[in-house]
């Protein structure tokens, strides 16, 4: 079953625990580049850094979160933002324990820094 968007934007707005700023700047480091899966593309970019600079915009159009400001476009990905979140915050434990493992950088470029929870 679909969430609703309401429930969508609740729970990214609960996943989602770095600001568009923090999340740029991790965005632009070495160590997030190379996080998680190629894109098909060969472009060389990682699925997550891709998903990581929609994350920005999102967050930068609507700094207040406010449930109107976003489009449906923009709710699409946060539900496979949610999506991803809780699956790998559910698996993977390493990303609690360990900031420098591969669980917690990929994490990061989905807006969740595992280290703040």
């Amino acid at each position: 079953m679909v969430k609703d968007n309401d429930t969508v934007i609740r729970e990214f707005n609960e996943l989602v625990n770095m600001d568009a700023g923090e999340l740029k700047e991790w965005l632009g480091k070495d160590e997030s580049a190379g996080a998680g899966w190629g894109k098909d593309d060969g472009s060389g970019e990682t699925i997550g850094h891709e998903s990581g600079r929609k994350i920005v915009k999102i967050l930068e159009k609507n700094a207040s979160r406010d449930p109107e400001g976003y489009g449906q476009d923009d709710i699409d990905h946060m539900r496979r933002v949610v999506a991803y979140n809780k699956r790998h915050l559910a698996q993977e434990q390493a990303a609690k324990q360990d900031a420098h493992s591969k669980s917690a950088k990929s994490l990061k470029n989905w807006g969740h820094d595992a280290q703040k929870a």
